[in-house]
């Protein structure tokens, strides 16, 4: 039985791999501040910008849930603060940021490694994004927390040999941050135009069909060989 942990499973990326992973007959647990109606999985309504009662509830469900021919966490959740500089941004806001974009993760991965032991196949895919990798002026927390994603993984996988870990890019989805983005103020945020025009120039990919991908990735024999990848470059 294969088992697989994703968070931010209520809405976008998060929902559509959850949804499909129940679909295929696999074991699901999703995290996240809201529950979804029509995903029908174990889920666990946790606020990350609190990260340490996730990981701690984590450790312990898996502590008591074992047997799994594998088992993968999916950090998918991430929090994207009002558009604009730095400087502007509100403190809790920002830490809010922060906290769900990469405390969480490494506390998550910290519980997820140390319940799996014993477990023959573990996985850990960090969903990232091409601004962990480019600068962007108006978005420094999503750039910083991005980019810190990547480098955990480099470390994990330094550590963990025996585990997969991957930092996949998954292109530019249609969600609700892609609306924050082209709603943001042009003042404030210098590239709501290029936003605007992937939106006009229909170069958004749907949630669904980017899980499609990020399956394919994850399902594929050689994950973790390349920890940073982008999904558009499989």
């Amino acid at each position: 039985m294969q088992l697989y942990i994703v968070t931010g499973s209520s809405r976008g990326l998060g929902a559509a791999l959850a949804q499909q992973l129940v679909a295929a007959g696999h074991t699901v647990i999703g995290i996240s501040r809201q529950r979804h109606a029509l995903l029908s999985t174990e889920q666990w309504t946790l606020d990350l910008a609190d990260p340490l009662p996730a990981a701690e509830r984590l450790q312990t469900w898996l502590q008591a849930h074992t047997g799994w021919a594998g088992a993968t966490l999916i950090n998918n959740a991430a929090l994207l603060s009002p558009p604009g500089p730095l400087a502007a941004t509100e403190l809790q806001t920002l830490s809010a940021a922060l906290r769900v974009g990469l405390e969480a993760p490494a506390l998550l991965t910290r519980a997820f490694l140390a319940g799996t032991a014993g477990v023959p196949t573990r996985r850990i895919l960090n969903i990232s994004s091409g601004l962990g990798r480019r600068a962007m002026a108006g978005s420094a927390a999503y750039c910083a927390v991005k980019a810190g994603l990547d480098h955990l993984s480099r470390a994990l996988a330094l550590e963990a040999p025996d585990v997969g870990v991957v930092s996949l890019a998954p292109g530019v989805i249609d969600t609700d941050m892609q609306v924050q983005l082209r709603g943001a103020d042009p003042e404030r945020f210098p590239e709501q135009s290029r936003f605007q025009g992937l939106k006009d120039g229909g170069q958004l990919q749907t949630a669904d069909a980017t899980a499609e991908a990020v399956l394919r990735y994850l399902a594929r024999p050689d994950f973790g060989q390349q920890v940073i990848a982008d999904v558009r470059d499989a």
